[in-house]
């Protein structure tokens, strides 16, 4: 994805810091602003895997700090929940100034109490998700109820939250008061999904019960069941990416999109931080990836495992039109590929790394009622598939610069 930094000015005049992030080809059917939870930062795990999820289905995302966090100016001990909901506003204004109209929140924790009272003042939001959100801003107070009395007495206190210090100040705890969701959700004319994990140890789950309760149709409920407040796990991450972008598009405002035209068959692009690669191909959109063990996110496959995955598919789908054009009763193929360099059998130089020749292992599984004859005849065929001819041929690649 595409990954555009920014800085944007709070009502204040201090500066937001920010991320948006794009489809490959840059061109966004609609944006989403992401508020992230309490005390955390745009550069969360799961706000980059959701995030990845989202512009793969052509929706941009635009994460930030909110005042005083992260890469944003300010003094964390002077914002409060109002202040959160002013970031929201000033975030969504700009994009609809600069970029285009944002049509989806997103909000993590916190920030999903946050999501509920912007959305109300943004007309051109249709959509709004909460993730582990509690049901009224004033649940927070709990996270920091041991200190409530010196912050009551004294004005403040310093309290530890997820393992870092922060400065509370009386004046956030009477806003949090202040702002109430109940009215908001019977009112809030949005489209809005609840997604909650039953595990939640921070917010329990019964606050998204409340939430639904209260909000008005349409509204809908997914459980993330297993998964931890931080949506820590991976898979948990990217499961809500794939859920938000398939049941937000009922209900955006999305005028259909010109096929993405180029000169060229594919388009990859990788970004100025890790290996994560999207991939344009045709008008199909990929992900590509290195391991964990290499420095990678293993957000998807390597090139050597997209490689083999198109010598397999292009040796299955060759086999299934040669037995379909004899009428013969294959039911399944199954191409089983590895990769890896091994030196030649009669190799004089067996210590230099680069005398290794490249190995592909392919091991063709079919099913189906054949004799041994036709078997052995598909298995002839495999070998007639466009990709294997090109790999097996001498191939000149031309590099050049644009």
């Amino acid at each position: 994805m595409k990954q555009i930094r920014m800085k944007i000015a709070n009502i204040h005049g201090l500066e937001l810091g920010a991320h948006l992030r794009l489809p490959v080809d840059e061109k966004a059917r609609t944006l989403a602003i992401f508020a992230h939870c309490f005390t955390c930062s745009k550069n969360l795990i799961a706000i980059r895997n959701i995030s990845q999820t989202l512009t793969n289905n052509k929706i941009g995302v635009l994460s930030f700090d909110f005042t005083g966090l992260g890469e944003s100016e300010g003094d964390f001990s002077d914002t409060n929940f109002s202040s959160n909901v002013a970031d929201l506003i000033v975030v969504a204004n700009y994009l609809k100034e600069h970029y285009q109209v944002p049509q989806i929140l997103i909000g993590h924790s916190l920030g999903g109490a946050a999501v509920i009272q912007a959305a109300e003042q943004l007309p051109e939001i249709k959509a709004v998700i909460t993730i582990g959100a509690p049901a009224d801003a004033a649940h927070l107070a709990r996270l920091f109820k041991e200190d409530l009395e010196e912050i009551n007495e004294s004005g403040e206190a310093t309290v530890n939250i997820g393992g870092r210090p922060f400065t509370i100040k009386k004046q956030f705890l009477d806003d949090l008061n202040h702002n109430p969701a109940s009215e908001v959700l019977k009112n809030l004319k949005k489209a809005l999904l609840i997604m909650h994990s039953p595990q939640d140890v921070i917010v329990e789950i019964e606050n998204a019960t409340s939430i639904y309760q209260q909000a008005r149709h349409p509204k809908s409920f997914i459980s993330l069941d297993g998964a931890d407040h931080l949506l820590s796990d991976k898979k948990d991450s990217l499961y809500v990416g794939n859920m938000i972008a398939h049941w937000a598009s009922r209900y955006l405002d999305i005028q259909d999109e010109q096929p993405v035209s180029s000169e060229r068959q594919v388009l990859t692009r990788t970004g100025e931080t890790g290996y994560v690669t999207d991939i344009l191909a045709g008008e199909h959109y990929l992900l590509a990836d290195e391991p964990s063990s290499v420095g990678g996110t293993d957000l998807g496959p390597n090139p050597y495992d997209l490689l083999l995955s198109s010598l397999g598919a292009c040796t299955g789908m060759t086999l299934r039109m040669y037995a379909d054009r004899k009428r013969w009763p294959l039911k399944e193929v199954k191409v089983h590929l590895t990769h890896e360099k091994r030196h030649a059998a009669d190799s004089q130089d067996c210590e230099n790394p680069n005398s290794k020749l490249d190995h592909i292992d392919k091991v063709i599984e079919i099913h189906g009622e054949l004799d041994k004859t036709q078997m052995e005849r598909l298995l002839e065929i495999s070998a007639r598939c466009p990709v294997h001819r090109t790999l097996s041929s001498e191939i000149v690649i031309n590099s050049s610069l644009l």
